[in-house]
């Protein structure tokens, strides 16, 4: 017979007997209050009291208890572990976060200053376009300007030449006649002839 077969067969007398010992009390007493009180109520108490401490004591030893509240105590420790590495992982975060948030001042700080520092470096950097810029613009509105004047100055030589040689002309008219005209024109010739040999 294995183990666990005998245990059953011996499990089946153990409690026929310990109701037996919770009964006998019960069935012999004529006056219960009587017997309660007696030597034989009193040893039957005991009796019944180890009874119920043995059947206790046997529930909780047996193999498949024992079992389940082992494991019970191993799940409860592993809860326990868990929630312990859950409060820590918890802790190690919020530090974190507390160092974040502090750093996260100094961050703001140092980008407002950058920010700073940048928006001032681009405003001299558009100040020195700008005066660049300008200068461009005054060369070459000078540029412009000498060329205008010296086209008005080649304008306004065209317009003395023509207008000396108006004059030039009208005094010409005025001074020549067909005296001079054919003195010219005798002079022309002669000079022609003296090329000529």
């Amino acid at each position: 017979m294995t183990r666990r077969a005998w245990m059953r067969v011996a499990s089946v007398p153990c409690a026929i007997l310990a109701f037996a010992f919770w009964a006998v009390p019960v069935f012999a007493a004529e006056n219960p209050q009587q017997e309660a009180t007696s030597t034989a109520g009193w040893v039957y108490r005991w009796i019944n009291f180890a009874i119920f401490v043995a059947l206790i004591v046997w529930f909780f030893t047996r193999r498949k208890t024992r079992h389940y509240f082992s494991a019970h105590q191993n799940q409860i420790a592993e809860a326990i572990a868990e929630s312990a590495r859950a409060r820590d992982e918890a802790e190690r975060e919020e530090r974190e976060a507390e160092s974040k948030m502090a750093a996260l001042e100094t961050q703001v700080a140092e980008m407002r200053a950058q920010a700073e520092r940048d928006s001032a470096a681009e405003a001299q950097r558009i100040r020195a376009l700008a005066r660049e810029e300008a200068k461009r613009v005054a060369q070459s509105a000078q540029v412009e300007i000498r060329a205008a004047e010296r086209a008005a100055e080649m304008e306004l030589r065209s317009i003395a030449a023509r207008a000396a040689m108006g004059r030039a002309e009208a005094l010409l008219r005025d001074r020549v006649n067909a005296q001079t005209e054919s003195t010219f024109f005798e002079g022309f010739i002669t000079e022609l002839e003296g090329a000529a040999r």
